[in-house]
């Protein structure tokens, strides 16, 4: 008996896990939306979020991905690093954005990627970047 509580604890807690590693677009905004000064925007019909007027984000055609500023340098890293959840396509290719799986992405990398994306955003406005949560 005691082996059939720890198996439920286990699947439990798999199940739960796999709860919290599942990102949504409801809760990548959320997370966004934190950053100091950035709004929900459009960009190609689509849910985006811009600091200063300036494009961080935004929701892909397909609903599942993530168009989201950042270097080419960092990108070719995440890429290398995961290639599973992060990509481009050829219309990406000389430009610094990358597409990420929200499915296949991690919260607490959401998130980082979000405030970097968020910095690059307000650098290129020539904004202060000292300051990433809200007051």
């Amino acid at each position: 008996m005691r082996a059939n509580a720890g198996s439920t604890a286990t699947a439990e807690s798999h199940s739960e896990r796999e709860t919290e590693e599942d990102v949504t677009f409801a809760q990548v905004r959320k997370m966004a939306l934190k950053l100091e000064g950035v709004e929900d925007a459009k960009s190609y019909g689509t849910a985006a979020f811009k600091v200063c007027g300036s494009l961080m984000a935004r929701l892909k055609e397909d609903g599942e991905t993530l168009v989201l500023a950042t270097t080419f340098e960092e990108r070719e890293g995440l890429m290398a690093e995961e290639g599973e959840t992060y990509f481009i396509t050829d219309h990406y290719l000389n430009y610094p954005w990358v597409l990420v799986r929200l499915k296949r992405v991690k919260p607490g990398a959401m998130r980082e990627l979000l405030a970097r994306a968020w910095r690059l955003a307000k650098a290129r406005k020539g904004e202060s970047t000292k300051s990433g949560g809200r007051s």
